[in-house]
Order: C-alpha cells, then sequence, then structure tokens
C-alpha cells in the first residue's frame, strides 16, 4: 500500500507541478516528479533535486527543452549541471516536420526509434516507414533528412500534385 500523494503547482501559467509519491515502507522508495517543467523551473528544478536527494527518484516529465541552448545564454551553463548531466531519458515521444514529412521519434530505453508517417494516399491509407536502425544517440535533423530523401525522393507536394494528376482533385472524387 502506498502512502501519500502530494502536489504543489510551480507555475501555473506553465501548468508545471511538482509530485511526490510517499512510500510507507521507506523514504528512499518516495517518488518524485516534476511535471512539464519549462526553461523558466530552472530554479525550481535545482531546488527539488537537492531536497529529493540522491537517493530518492526524480522524474522530469515531459519536459519543455531540448537542450542546454534553449535556457539563453546567461543560464546554459547552469542548465548542463542542473538537468542535462544529472537526468537520462527514460521514454521520450517527439513529433517534428522534416522536408515536409511527418516524422515520428520514440525513445525506449537504451534506444532511438524514428518513421516517417505517409497518411496522405487515401487508397493505401496510413504508411509507416522506417528511417533508420534504432540508434542510442537522438538521430539529427540532417540525418533523418538524407534518409527521407533516399526512401521519398519526391516531396510531399510532388506526390500529392501527381495523385490529383491520376485520380483527380478531392473534392471531384
Amino acid at each position: 500500500e502506498s502512502g501519500a500523494c502530494n502536489s504543489q503547482v510551480l507555475s501555473a501559467p506553465d501548468c508545471c507541478g511538482f509530485f511526490i509519491q510517499e512510500s510507507q515502507e521507506d523514504p528512499k522508495k518516495d517518488v518524485a516528479a516534476i511535471l512539464f517543467p519549462s526553461v523558466d523551473q530552472l530554479d525550481d528544478i535545482e531546488r527539488i533535486d537537492k531536497m529529493v536527494g540522491p537517493d530518492r527518484t526524480l522524474i522530469l516529465m515531459n519536459k519543455q527543452f531540448q537542450r542546454p541552448a534553449d535556457f539563453g545564454f546567461m543560464s546554459k551553463s547552469k542548465s548542463q549541471s542542473v538537468v542535462f548531466d544529472k537526468f537520462k531519458w527514460g521514454f521520450a515521444f517527439q513529433e517534428l516536420a522534416c522536408r515536409g514529412e511527418d516524422v515520428k521519434l520514440t525513445f525506449e530505453h537504451p534506444n532511438w526509434y524514428s518513421c516517417a508517417v505517409c497518411d496522405e494516399d487515401i487508397d493505401l491509407g496510413s504508411q509507416q516507414i522506417k528511417l533508420l536502425e534504432p540508434q542510442l544517440e537522438r538521430p539529427s535533423y540532417e540525418a533523418l533528412e538524407k534518409k527521407i530523401n533516399e526512401v521519398l525522393p519526391e516531396p510531399l507536394w510532388m506526390r500529392k500534385m501527381g495523385e490529383a494528376q491520376d485520380k483527380g482533385f478531392k473534392f471531384q472524387r
């Protein structure tokens, strides 16, 4: 049986909160989480990490930053030591556009997986095209773009033009 779960709003405008699930057995089994931390919560992350201590788990969930540069010039080095040197990826799902294609990145420890989702052809339905082999580092935009150029040489707009030419406009079908 678990102990109490406490929460605190860190930033209402950022929808950022702090949660602690206490263990009835041992305080070292407590789990703390900061939900939706953004660059504005760097001091809060540092304060909470010190409060939680090295023997208990602290999770950053749905962090709203990717790299130290996101924190700006003045806080870049502080963010490196407070966040990036201490916390590691556990799970991630990221969506981005690369060369106009809908790309999905998933991280399940210890690998990143990538695919492009093509759903523009009504007859074929949604297709997932594997882009890169699972890898330890997050794939760069350039690596994704290079692979997309190999597997989908025609850009989306060109494929759409071909579809309209072959099948007619959607409103005419």
